[in-house]
């Protein structure tokens, strides 16, 4: 049987009307619901059953809108695409509208062949959507064909949520605690990575040897690595062994010279030049050799490498980006800035004559353990750290400390006391493997102290409570003022017994009655490494809900730093205070970073630092440390990495000053030692010359593979084809207004109650919001930012709840027996004096089938398009007016009333010739499709292959969707007469 349809022609079957899909065979036909999604493709055997050609009727002349219908219809429409035949096959489909600027990267990948990329934006720009624009688009292509994201298992779930609700990606978690569950679904032979075409994988899981080798040789041909600096090795310094396997991985999957290989970081460098380069090599080979200072070289690297910060992107597309004008421009909210204050505490004199105590015993244990060996001295220096950190964070921490054996006395050699001890005290700038990292160290390393240390922890747990810990007292100080100001903090601790005991000194207990120091209304909780990664999310959500509305209720979290990277808070909270200071000031940064990006509706982020005045450590971290770290913030806009060896040598030269002075009683300054004055040397000339390479580096590889107009030009035709924010904003307010919502506003946002609009619509919102939303007649907030909460909408096309809002205004107007209110019409006859001439405005749907090739084999895809188009007088003499001039309509307003009969009577008229105006519909279809294949060709433009055998053609007959006469109120028509007879 010969195909009968061809792809984009319109049938009727099974009660409805469909759009015939590419991939229908002679005798099978591959169906979508005429302004359907793909959810909703349907196989049909003509055979079997009745399969008719369609043509979409006309409007009904008596079925009259007013002058919204046509603005309503048409963004109803274009909403309603899930296929748009732009160059940008994926942004129709995706359920996030991306900024501006996150369509550079995605510019830069569609011009190479095989996608090699370093993404290197600063935090909170929006990495993860960038990489997500990519993937998605080369999937949506053809140009990849399954998808492996490496990141840390604390991240997976989180990337996968993000993939799934924001691009449609549903990837699959291959961790240690899915793997053996994944494994038994397996046929023989078969591998997990052929099974699974997109995946979520640990790195620290997959780089072992036993699973490197089966990820290689079934490795997805687009692979993103997240955090990617942690998984390359430096030349001149010692690394891990975990940074050596993962890099031999990542190693081993950039030699497929055909592979997709998208690397994202915010910390590029991480302060050594020789790691930097290996992160070059991975992307592209020459890179790790080339001279980057030369022109060549930066022209090489531009190709590959995007690295911005929020000053760069924070107003974009203006003209002084080049730009004739601002038309275009797009201003981004981020924090204009963080607002830091270092208050300060004093130790009780009880905690006082603990950590003399204990200071003294440390020393004494490191003074004898000198004597005994390189080991036994490694051990006693590992656990007078942990000691004195513990100590200094919490009597709760400390006393646990106390009580446990220290990791490093197992070990047996000096070495293995270093590889033990070393990730429970110090806080490495490069280490992305947090999980386990908070709990208490251990400070007991022989038999004979128990009883020693026994004593020292009963006397910390003693000092619970603000009356002896006077570091909870100022905190609850610095909480009440923060919380007084309307913000929402996060505490930030090092170690898990802290969060815990601050957590229970600071909550509400309903059980014995007990009143937090914060207010009854102020909800606590801890997060902390004892839960899993989505129990933490869950955590938070809880937080977020049990707070709820109340203008007077307030959040507080209690985190240690299992939730200083990757995690997303910015949408609950808007403070940061740092209970303990982290020894590396990049921690500091993670942690802020949190709080401070795209989305927080604060402008101010609030940043309080307490350290001890008088401990001997917090206040000489902070000056070193800390204060200088912010410096080089401040004056670069970005942060940089201080060198792991450098920061290490400077708190040890604390430690060693804080030991002696506890054997020898009062020494010499600390910063008047030698051996301290020798490692803050050191830091501050390798610091300062990562700065420097940091600073050069913007300058030198600053974004300018692509110019700001290449992307305006783009960004114009998407608003064109999909419709920009200011278009959804109106549709939404009015839609909801016309069909009985209770609409609130505030600022530039709003809130809808929709328990009186129609059933239909209630029925689609409450699988969106919750059906306890609609039944309570809860407000639904709409936010003009993308970056929403839970539970909010986003006032743009791809949101959920805007996406069924136009499915049903879009539904209702093209039935005309539908129930309740319909806002849009497919007819409207308006008076208006915006018009001296009658002038009609025709709502025209095409479609495109396209051919577009890839390295996989063509693609054939049907997309649509909406296009006003408006002619003066009668049809059979059409002066057709510019394009500008039709949108422009969409504004006029009534100014004279039309009477119901007569404007029929018009339409009438109208429709029974339009006919006459269709050579012209076609026409300007062909126009349209030549500039999409222009547009597909311009943004593949850097190899031929990609274009080679790209076709677009124009679907024929066109559809009329809407026709909206406009006449000239008498005021403004000099003589209508002419006009107004057909």
């Amino acid at each position: 049987m010969a195909l009968t349809y061809s792809a984009g022609s319109l049938v009727t079957a099974r009660g409805r009307e469909w759009v015939v899909l590419p991939e229908s065979e002679p005798d099978l036909l591959v169906l979508r619901p005429l302004g359907g999604s793909d959810d909703d493709i349907a196989a049909v055997f003509p055979a079997f059953e009745t399969v008719k050609g369609a043509e979409f009727a006309p409007p009904e002349p008596g079925d009259l809108g007013d002058q919204r219908a046509a603005g309503l219809l048409r963004t109803a429409l274009r909403v309603g695409f899930r296929s748009g035949a732009g160059p940008f096959r994926s942004l129709a489909g995706i359920a996030v509208e991306p900024r501006a600027y996150q369509l550079v990267p995605l510019l830069m990948a569609l011009r190479q062949k095989t996608v090699r990329m370093l993404v290197s934006d600063d935090v909170g720009i929006g990495k993860t959507v960038e990489a997500g624009l990519i993937a998605s688009e080369l999937l949506a292509q053809g140009e990849a064909t399954g998808l492996a994201v490496l990141c840390s298992p604390a991240l997976a779930e989180q990337w996968q949520q993000e993939l799934r609700s924001k691009f449609g990606i549903d990837a699959e978690l291959v961790l240690s605690s899915t793997v053996s569950r994944l494994e038994r679904g397996l046929d023989l032979g078969q591998s997990l990575f052929d099974k699974y075409p997109h995946v979520i994988v640990s790195t620290d899981f997959i780089k072992s040897t036993r699973h490197r080798d089966d990820f290689v040789r079934h490795c997805p041909d687009l692979v993103i690595v997240d955090e990617a600096h942690t998984c390359v090795t430096s030349d001149d310094s010692k690394v891990s062994t975990q940074n050596q396997l993962r890099y031999e991985l990542l190693r081993r999957v950039a030699q497929d010279a055909e592979r997709h290989l998208l690397l994202v970081t915010a910390t590029p460098h991480s302060g050594k030049e020789s790691a930097f380069r290996n992160l070059l090599g991975l992307v592209r080979p020459d890179l790790a050799h080339v001279d980057l200072d030369s022109e060549k070289g930066r022209k090489l690297l531009a190709q590959h490498f995007v690295a911005r910060k929020r000053a760069d992107v924070r107003q974009y597309l203006t003209k002084e980006d080049g730009l004739a004008d601002d038309s275009l421009a797009e201003r981004t909210a981020f924090p204009s800035d963080r607002y830091f204050k270092d208050e300060t505490y004093k130790l009780s004199p009880e905690y006082r004559a603990l950590l003399d105590d204990a200071i003294a015993y440390a020393s004494e244990r490191v003074e004898e353990a000198d004597g005994q060996g390189r080991r036994e001295a490694r051990i006693a220096w590992w656990s007078a750290i942990a000691l004195l950190r513990s100590l200094v964070s919490s009597p709760r921490a400390a006393a646990q400390t106390l009580r446990t054996r220290s990791a490093a006395a197992v070990a047996a050699s000096a070495e293995e006391a270093d590889r033990l001890g070393a990730p429970l005290t110090s806080d490495s700038a490069d280490s992305d493997a947090l999980e386990g990292m908070d709990v208490a160290p251990g400070a007991e390393t022989e038999e004979n102290a128990g009883s020693r240390l026994a004593e020292l922890a009963e006397r910390a747990q003693a000092l619970e409570g603000p009356a002896q810990d006077l570091k909870l007292k100022a905190l609850i100080k610095h909480l009440k003022a923060l919380l007084a100001d309307g913000y929402n903090p996060i505490v930030f601790c090092r170690y898990i017994p802290t969060a815990e005991y601050l957590a229970e000194q600071l909550g509400n207990d309903p059980e014995t009655k007990k009143r937090s120091p914060l207010g009854a209304k102020t909800v606590v909780k801890a997060v902390t490494g004892t839960l899993s990664p989505q129990q933490r999310i869950d955590r938070i959500e809880e937080l977020a809900a049990e707070a709820g509305e109340d203008a007077a209720a307030r959040r507080v979290l209690i985190a240690t730093d299992c939730l200083s990277e990757g995690v997303n808070l910015q949408h609950h909270f808007d403070a940061v205070l740092h209970y303990d200071l982290a020894w590396n000031p990049t921690r500091h940064d993670q942690r802020e970073g949190r709080v401070d990006r795209y989305g927080q509706k604060r402008d101010e982020v609030r940043v309080i630092t307490l350290y001890g005045d008088d401990n001997g450590i917090d206040g000489k971290v902070l000056e070193v440390l800390i204060k200088k770290h912010r410096q080089i913030k401040k004056d670069l806009g970005i942060s940089v990495s201080v060198p792991d060896e450098m920061s290490t040598g400077v708190t040890d030269a604390i430690v060693e000053w804080l030991l002696l002075r506890g054997r020898q009683g009062e020494q010499a300054a600390l910063f008047e030692s030698d051996s301290f004055q020798q490692s803050f040397a050191d830091l501050e000339q390798d610091w300062n010359s990562a700065a420097d390479r940091e600073k050069a580096s913007r300058s030198r590889f600053a974004q300018r593979s692509i110019h700001p107009e290449e992307v305006a030009r783009e960004v114009a035709a998407v608003r064109e084809a999909l419709g920009g924010a200011g278009e959804i904003d109106t549709f939404v307010r009015e839609s909801l207004n016309a069909l009985g919502a209770v609409l609130r506003d505030s600022g530039e946002d709003f809130t809808a109650q929709v328990r009186g609009t129609p059933l239909g619509l209630q029925d689609a919102l409450a699988p969106v919001v919750g059906a306890e939303t609609i039944d309570r007649d809860r407000p639904i907030p709409f936010r003009s930012t993308s970056a929403v909460a839970r539970g909010e909408a986003a006032l743009v096309r791809t949101d959920p709840v805007v996406s069924a809002l136009a499915s049903h205004v879009l539904n209702a107007a093209l039935d005309t027996q539908a129930d309740g209110a319909r806002p849009a019409r497919r007819c409207g006859v308006v008076t208006t004096d915006a018009v001296t001439t009658r002038t009609t405005l025709l709502l025209v749907r095409y479609r495109f089938h396209l051919t577009l090739p890839s390295r996989n084999g063509e693609k054939q895809v049907v997309a649509e398009d909406a296009r006003l188009l408006a002619f003066e007088g009668a049809p059979r003499n059409a002066v057709w007016l510019p394009q500008e001039r039709a949108v422009e309509l969409l504004e006029a307003r009534a100014t004279e009333n039309t009477a119901a009969a007569s404007g029929e009577r018009t339409m009438t008229r109208i429709l029974d010739q339009l006919g006459e105006v269709t050579p012209y519909l076609e026409s300007y279809g062909d126009e349209l499709a030549a500039e999409l294949d222009a547009s597909h060709r311009r943004v593949r433009a850097a190899s031929g292959e990609i274009v080679r055998g790209l076709s677009v053609t124009a679907q024929k007959p066109v559809d009329v969707l809407g026709t909206y006469i406009y006449l000239p109120a008498a005021s403004s028509a000099v003589s209508a007469s002419a006009g107004v007879s057909a």
